[in-house]
């Protein structure tokens, strides 16, 4: 009887002893997922902490009065400057003492604060969103191999170019300073930017490109901004080369009668002639000109010391047409009869734009019958396609356009 009254107390007791691990286990369970809110909860808190710290930073910052533009006239030796305020009359004030003193040159734009006029902070120069919006390239993937037809003139604007950037000591060894200006002449499609680009990336300047018109401007002093502008961000981004194409647009020869239009076109030219001058041969920024009308420049523009140097580039020879092609076909999958040299003895006058377009041409009629590789038929078609419309168009023009 005793026996069977202790069996029933062990069972009694295993039965609780299983049931309180049974609640341990649910408890432990209970603290891990405690302790799981509660760390969601401290990351939570310190994001809205520190959205607070933001949410008061902004208020306090719009809450600050608000600033004048002016710029820095002179310095004073009392640690104060005279500054021109945006309102008109200039005054005397004092420097936050957080400015770097180099920073406090004569012309620099500043904030001043509206009630005391103390300058508060040195702003960065403005530039116009034409320039900034401007052909900029850090490195161009153009290279030397990809220019054919054009050795001998690779020559004379590597001289002019690549060597007073990568090599200056050779001309202070001669006694001489490099050219300063190159001016490209030719036809169009004759391979003028194709150049530029290359010689940018032999020396890993900046490629800043702009074309002639867009620095001719409605209002007065608009277009001599835009070009003082210009070579600022060249002289911001040395080394650089300043590529301006189509340079008749802005340096054509300057008239006696003249309308408004063409005098804002002098002016921007007259400040065009002073950057020219205000660069000395030895420094990190080149300047190249490109027109296929070389004969309406203004003299002033080609006299030494601005545009030193002046290659004129022509149509490509057999052996340049045949070197366009190899350079073109060599990304292309053509068939093995396909002869570079044969095609160039038939294209006669063509430019190596033409030239790129016949190869583009003859890709696409072989896409047009449903074949990867492209024949020599091919070529013969759009070579007639791409000639013929070029001669049509000339045929076509008006005969004004040719005076």
């Amino acid at each position: 009887m005793v026996a069977r009254m202790d069996d029933a107390r062990v069972e009694e007791l295993k039965a609780k002893i299983i049931t309180l691990e049974e609640r341990n286990i649910r408890l432990m369970e209970d603290l891990q997922t405690a302790e799981n809110d509660k760390r969601y909860s401290e990351g939570e808190l310190f994001r809205l902490q520190k959205d607070h710290s933001r949410i008061r930073a902004e208020l306090e910052r719009l809450r600050c009065p608000p600033l004048i533009v002016g710029s820095l006239r002179d310095i004073l030796p009392d640690k104060r400057v005279v500054v021109k305020s945006s309102t008109g009359p200039d005054f005397i004030v004092a420097v936050s003492e957080y400015i770097p003193e180099e920073d406090l040159v004569p012309g620099a734009r500043v904030s001043l604060n509206k009630q005391t006029l103390a300058v508060m902070n040195v702003l960065p120069l403005p530039l116009d969103p034409v320039v900034t919006g401007a052909e900029i390239i850090e490195k161009p993937d153009t290279t030397y191999d990809d220019v054919g037809g054009l050795d001998k003139q690779m020559i004379e604007l590597r001289e002019a170019v690549e060597d007073p950037l990568l090599r200056p000591e050779l001309y202070a060894k001669v006694g001489i300073e490099p050219p300063k200006g190159v001016l490209l002449v030719g036809p169009p499609g004759t391979g003028k930017t194709l150049m530029a680009k290359a010689v940018a990336n032999a020396t890993q300047a900046t490629f800043i490109r702009f074309v002639g018109s867009e620095l001719v401007q409605k209002y007065i002093g608009e277009g001599a901004r835009l070009v003082r502008e210009l070579f600022d961000l060249a002289r911001e981004k040395a080394p650089s080369i300043i590529f301006i194409d189509e340079l008749d647009a802005v340096g054509a020869k300057r008239m006696d009668v003249a309308t408004s239009g063409d005098r804002e076109v002098q002016r921007t030219l007259m400040q065009l002639l002073a950057e020219l001058d205000g660069f000395t041969p030895t420094s990190d920024v080149k300047i190249i000109g490109a027109t296929n009308r070389p004969d309406i420049l203004d003299d002033a523009l080609l006299r030494p010391g601005r545009f030193d140097r002046i290659i004129e580039i022509g149509l490509p020879d057999v052996a340049g047409r045949t070197q366009i092609f190899n350079i073109h076909m060599s990304h292309m999958n053509i068939e093995k009869n396909v002869n570079a040299k044969k095609l160039a003895e038939l294209t006669d006058t063509a430019s190596g734009a033409e030239i790129k377009s016949i190869c583009t041409e003859a890709g696409m009629l072989a896409i047009r019958e449903g074949r990867d590789i492209v024949s020599e038929q091919d070529f013969l078609s759009a070579k007639v396609k791409v000639m013929e419309a070029g001669r049509n168009k000339v045929k076509a023009a008006p005969a004004y356009m040719f005076g």
